[in-house]
Order: structure tokens, then C-alpha cells, then sequence
């Protein structure tokens, strides 16, 4: 079987971190990939495109997307932000619709989960109360069958780290979508479409042991003068102990989503 051609649109702050994140959980499976990081190329529209972007993605070519096997678009730290004030929206919505057109497996992660959700069903996101942020380890309940949940126990562990999420209310008006597991108190862990074309991840399941240490670290250094909360059920910054918590998950979720890719390939 020749490699399973996977594009990924990068728009994650820690760009090399998410490259090497997910190049290690698309290939748990052990089934040869072809991975294609790519930028929006409207985000540097009035600039030049920084050196470090240019040596690790390659600016989006919506042609070369048609012929992929899968594609990913990652978490962005813009939640907050309005989805038509910012700068590459247009671009993204150009992606979704090739996407849903013409590559039979999507994984929209986060705030990518976010904007895909608003451009192919309108459900809108809303920031949680007070600027409050979902930051730690928590555990997700499954509440509807889903193949990248088999083998992944109940009650299970994953990394969150969000501003926003969609209104509940709204996905449950769209007949062809089905939340498929959420935390104890409902906030989403995952949904899908009924014709399985479309999966929706919120939890941040590509992050190593350090990536909720990591994303805080990144905040503090880049607003010292704002308060942020420590992950919850995670790293300890007195002891500095990161338990991994959800590897075997990871390991599961994803074995299974490139397993599924694989099997739409041979179909």
C-alpha cells in the first residue's frame, strides 16, 4: 500500500512543537504516511512570512489539497476572537469546502473544530463565562458510539485547553452530527458526522507529557502582567511531576483514526 497522503494546516502559536506532535501520533499506527504541514497564506498577507514558518510549513495550496487522503487542521490560540476578524478566514472557508468536497477523512482539532463546525452547520462558539478557561486534565464520559473511541475506556483522560467551545443547544439542531463523548460537565471531548467523512476533536489529545506545561509557559512569558491558572490535574510546578495521563488514549485515538483513513483508501 503506497503512504497515506495527510495534510495538516498548522495554525498553532508553538509551530515546530505541533509539527512534531502530530508527526508522532500519525505514525503510532505503523502504517507509512505522507504528512504536508502547511500555513494560510493570507495570515502574512502585509508582511513577510518568518523565516522559522517558511523552513517548517509550506503556504496552502488549496489545488494539491483535492488529491489527499486525509486532512487535519490543528487548534489555533484565537477561540476568543471572532471567526470574521481574523485575518486568514476566508482562506480556512476556501479550505472547508475543498475539503468536504474532495478528501473523504477530516479531523478538525479544537478551534479548528471551532470554525469548521460554524462553516458547514452555522453553530456558533461562545467563550466560556468570565474569560474562564478549561485548562487541565479531566475525565470525558463516551455518550454515542464512535470507531476512534473503541478500545478507549469510559470515564477516560484527556488534555484540555480552550476558551470557547460550540453551543450545545446548536449541535444538538443538527441532525447529522452526534457528540460522541464530554467531561462530566458536558463540555465536548468529541463529535461526528453520521457519514463519518467529518470528526471533531476538542481536547488537545496530539499533546505529549509537557504540551499543558508548555502552553502555560508560553502565556505567562508572552503576558507576565495577566493572571493564568495552572492546568488542573497536571503538572506541578513545585515538584515539576507531569504525569502522562492520557498516553494510552492518544495511542488508541489515533491508531484508529489512521487505521479508518486506511480503510476509506482501500475501499
Amino acid at each position: 500500500m503506497r503512504p497515506l497522503k495527510i495534510g495538516i494546516l498548522n495554525v498553532m502559536h508553538d509551530k515546530e512543537a505541533t509539527n512534531h506532535r502530530f508527526s508522532h501520533v500519525l505514525q503510532i499506527a505503523q502504517i507509512p504516511v505522507d504528512l504536508n504541514y502547511y500555513y494560510p497564506k493570507l495570515h502574512y498577507q502585509n508582511r513577510p512570512v518568518p523565516k522559522e514558518v517558511a523552513s517548517l510549513l509550506q503556504p496552502l495550496n488549496l489545488q494539491q489539497v483535492k488529491t489527499f487522503d486525509a486532512f487535519i487542521i490543528t487548534g489555533a490560540p484565537i477561540e476568543q476572537i471572532e471567526f470574521a476578524d481574523i485575518t486568514y478566514i476566508q482562506e480556512v472557508r476556501e479550505l472547508l469546502a475543498i475539503l468536504r468536497a474532495n478528501v473523504p477523512n477530516l479531523l478538525f482539532v479544537c478551534w479548528g473544530g471551532m470554525v469548521a463546525a460554524n462553516y458547514y452547520y452555522g453553530i456558533n462558539k461562545a467563550t466560556f463565562n468570565n474569560g474562564h478557561k478549561l485548562f487541565g486534565v479531566f475525565p470525558n464520559q463516551i455518550v454515542a458510539p464512535d470507531p476512534l473511541l473503541n478500545g478507549i475506556a469510559d470515564g477516560f483522560l484527556a488534555p484540555h485547553a480552550r476558551y470557547a467551545e460550540l453551543k450545545h443547544q446548536e449541535v444538538a439542531k443538527i441532525s447529522d452530527l452526534a457528540v460522541t463523548a464530554q467531561t462530566d460537565n458536558e463540555q465536548l471531548f468529541s463529535m461526528r458526522s453520521l457519514n463519518g467523512q467529518e470528526n471533531y476533536l476538542f481536547a488537545h489529545l496530539e499533546y505529549d507529557r509537557y504540551g499543558l506545561r508548555d502552553e502555560y509557559q508560553r502565556e505567562i512569558a508572552a503576558h507576565p502582567e495577566r493572571f493564568y491558572k495552572l492546568p488542573l490535574n497536571d503538572w506541578n510546578p513545585q515538584t515539576d511531576q507531569t504525569p502522562f495521563s492520557w498516553q494510552e488514549t492518544q495511542q488508541i485515538y489515533y491508531r484508529n483514526w489512521i487505521n479508518l483513513v486506511a480503510q476509506n483508501l482501500n475501499n
